[in-house]
């Protein structure tokens, strides 16, 4: 199973890949994660990209898919992996598509977890964080019992400023324009498939690996 998931900040995507990552026994390719690693250990490609995110800048595509590239190859992707942030644009989704084909590794699916813009406001606006402890809540879905203070510790508990509205509706706006027109591309190719993420947790993964068997 070689796949790519799709989906809008708060969709769940990390949540059901973990839940993959365990069933299948496969890693999740993260290029956040990779490319960290690279630059951590010094690699030819990772010292490149050191250089310019020390300038402030976005490290390019061909870096970036280069990295890609070198983790696919590595013995623990032979039964497949979940490329997760990656890619981000259709520029990006041609590159990866002949680099995958040129290694004879093409993807088997494109997952796209589905939740409605309404609910996906609610799970992002309504989070909130306990200073004292880390614990999540959020005030739609899973409220504190007493409004503003931990069930955990007796923190006090505080809205992100990424999760603050106008932010989110930003995030929101850049996804659609650059990422949700994958959903198209790889409609076009025949390999995409749909999930909606809306239920419990377990409810949503056995559609997702019902999905993601079927052969149709």
């Amino acid at each position: 199973m070689r796949l790519v998931l799709l989906g809008a900040p708060g969709a769940g995507k990390g949540t059901q890949a973990k839940k993959l990552i365990e069933k299948y026994r496969i890693p999740q390719i993260s290029t956040g994660d990779i490319l960290r690693k690279a630059v951590a250990d010094g690699t030819p490609l990772g010292k490149e990209a050191k250089v310019i995110m020390d300038k402030g800048e976005l490290v390019p595509d061909k870096i970036v898919l280069g990295l890609v590239e070198e983790r696919v190859k590595q013995n623990d992707c032979k039964n497949g992996y979940i490329l997760d942030g990656f890619p981000r644009n259709t520029a990006q989704a041609e590159a990866l598509d002949k680099m995958l084909n040129d290694l004879r590794m093409p993807l088997n699916s494109a997952l796209s977890v589905d939740v409605p813009k309404d609910d996906l406001m609610k799970r992002l606006t309504g989070r909130r964080t306990c200073k004292s402890c880390q614990q999540m809540y959020n005030i739609y879905y899973s409220p504190a019992k007493k409004d503003g203070v931990c069930d955990k510790c007796g923190g006090e508990l505080f809205q992100r400023g990424d999760d603050k509205e106008a932010t989110i509706k930003r995030r929101l706006h850049v996804y659609d324009a650059q990422t949700a027109p994958l959903i198209n591309y790889y409609k076009e190719r025949g390999i995409l498939k749909t999930v909606k993420g809306i239920g419990s947790i377990d409810e949503i993964f056995k559609n997702v690996c019902t999905i993601l068997e079927s052969k149709k």
